[in-house]
């Protein structure tokens, strides 16, 4: 279905994914060295996927589709985790480092089922 969409489409798509993914990301964990380099290392994990799908058979379309679908997946999922990071980034930023930082499971199983819910939902809407 969306494989038939214009290209031109599927990269807005995966702009815009992209854009959203790293502003939520850079709201909850406020390093500025982090703000500069996260959207560059997702812009060369699209370009790796890219590569890849397209080694392994897969239309650019398919892959477009599924990294923006991913990133919007893994953008909902880390959701409940925000104010962890913040709180985190927070004590970091002032000179406090902890041994462990704890991440509840529920938040991880949860990020997981999402994201890859979102790349279902992706591969049935290029098939």
């Amino acid at each position: 279905m969306l494989t038939s969409v214009a290209t031109e489409w599927l990269w807005l798509m995966a702009a815009t994914a992209t854009v959203v993914h790293c502003s939520a990301m850079a709201r909850w964990i406020p390093v500025r060295r982090f703000w500069v380099a996260y959207p560059f290392i997702w812009v060369l994990c699209l370009a790796g996927m890219i590569a890849v799908g397209q080694a392994q058979g897969f239309s650019l379309a398919a892959m477009l589709v599924g990294y923006a679908f991913a990133l919007i997946g893994l953008t909902v999922g880390m959701f409940p985790s925000r104010k962890l990071f913040v709180g985190g980034t927070t004590e970091i930023n002032e000179g406090e480092t902890r041994e462990t930082y704890d991440y509840p499971r529920s938040h991880l199983a949860f990020c997981v089922i999402i994201t890859v819910l979102m790349l279902f939902a992706a591969f049935a809407l290029t098939r």
